[in-house]
This record gives C-alpha cells, structure tokens and sequence, in this order.
C-alpha cells in the first residue's frame, strides 16, 4: 500500500446532501402543484433523475433535454399537465431548481474533514459527474470549494465516471501517481470500482449518511494504515 499523498472526493452524496436538498425541494416543487409528496411519488422523481441523468452522461441528450424528460417521466402519471413547449418546460423546471439551490447544503462532517486534510498536508481534489456551472456552485455556496486544489467536473474533462481516464486526470491534476491517491464516494460502481481500476485506494461512504458514520474517522484510518504500511 503507498502511502496516501492525495484524497479525491466524489461530490453529490459524499462532500454534498444531494439526496437531502433535491428530498426538501421536490417535495416544495410537487407541492405548488398540488401533489402531495409521498414516499412513492419521491421515489418516482427520483428514479426519473437517475435515469435521465444518465442519458446525458452518456451523451444520449443534452443537460437541459434531461431535465424536460424529467418531467415529462413524472407529471403526467400524477395528472399534471406537462407544456408542450421547451421553453414553457424549462421555466416550470426553474421553480424545482430554485427550490433546490435554496436547499443546498454540505454535510456537516465535510468542511472539518477537508481543513482537516489540508493542515495535515494532503492534496485534496474533486471528481464529479456533472455539470461544470452546476457543481462549481454548490461547491461555492457551501464554503467547499475554498479547501479543494482540484475540482475536475465530467463536462470539463470529458470524461465520466467509472472511467479510469477520470480518474487519471484527477491524479495528474493532483501531481500524484494514482496509488497515493484515496478516492471517497458514496457509488460502488462509479466511484469506488472506477478508483480501484484506475490504481487509486478506495472508500466507500453513506451516501444517505442514515447511520451517521464519521467518514473523516475513516477517511483518516485508510490514510494511517497507508503510512504505517510503508
């Protein structure tokens, strides 16, 4: 095991309450339209997220097509009329989204966890599915981005994750081999599978943070057995 130099970070799910903020603003969203936010219809919206967002991952549509398909997936079994128009879409896509940045929040463990880094001496990057506009403001807007040397967004590197080239890129920005890298995320295919591949160590995290782990207790546990290791 090299010792670790660098820790990478995924963002939604890891660093950033993704699923908590789009949780509170969906249920907001759905609500303005009279829809009440059951458990159910959540997990409908959430699906159509994954799903589409995936489309544009891949290239399949564009970043504003994923989010008119989005709604187009979910309003109409709850009997919402979904506008004919792109442009009547995307302005009724806009109050979700408001919602959403209105909501968004870092976990609690995040920020100490990076100043913790940084005054130990690591380099610490971000490696993130999504778009470049998109992620750099929640990384802004949650004090993040101040503590981050690298922030690497699939729409800027052109590639996604679990692709190993991300995760080169990631290192190379990071002026580290890959094997003194620890990658963290929240997805066992995207991000830990991806890292390993790619020669990086791994973690993986709550993405939910149901049972309250203390990633930066784990997180400095893989660094400690690293150097111990050497």
């Amino acid at each position: 095991m090299t010792r670790v130099g660098a820790v990478g970070f995924d963002l939604d799910g890891t660093l950033f309450d993704h699923h908590g903020s789009a949780r509170s603003a969906a249920a907001h969203f759905l609500g303005s339209l009279g829809v009440v936010a059951s458990d159910s219809t959540l997990d409908s919206w959430f699906a159509a997220e994954e799903q589409h967002f995936e489309r544009w991952r891949s290239g399949e549509i564009s970043f504003s097509e994923q989010r008119r398909e989005r709604l187009r997936s979910v309003l109409p079994p709850l009997e919402v009329h979904v506008p004919a128009s792109d442009v009547e879409i995307d302005e009724l896509f806009s109050e979700y989204l408001r919602a959403y940045e209105s909501s968004w929040r870092a976990f609690p463990d995040a920020l100490p966890l990076l100043r913790s880094l940084r005054a130990s001496g690591h380099r610490i990057g971000l490696l993130t599915n999504g778009a470049e506009a998109q992620q750099l403001a929640k990384v802004r807007r949650t004090g993040l981005l101040v503590e981050l040397d690298v922030v690497c967004t699939s729409e800027r590197i052109g590639l996604s994750k679990p692709d190993v080239r991300a995760f080169s890129v990631l290192a190379s920005e990071l002026a580290v081999e890959p094997g003194a890298c620890l990658f963290v995320g929240d997805d066992l295919v995207k991000d830990i599978d991806g890292a390993r591949a790619a020669g990086m160590q791994a973690l993986l995290v709550d993405g939910h943070r149901r049972r309250e782990l203390p990633i930066g207790d784990l997180v400095r546990s893989v660094i400690a057995r690293s150097a111990d290791a050497r």
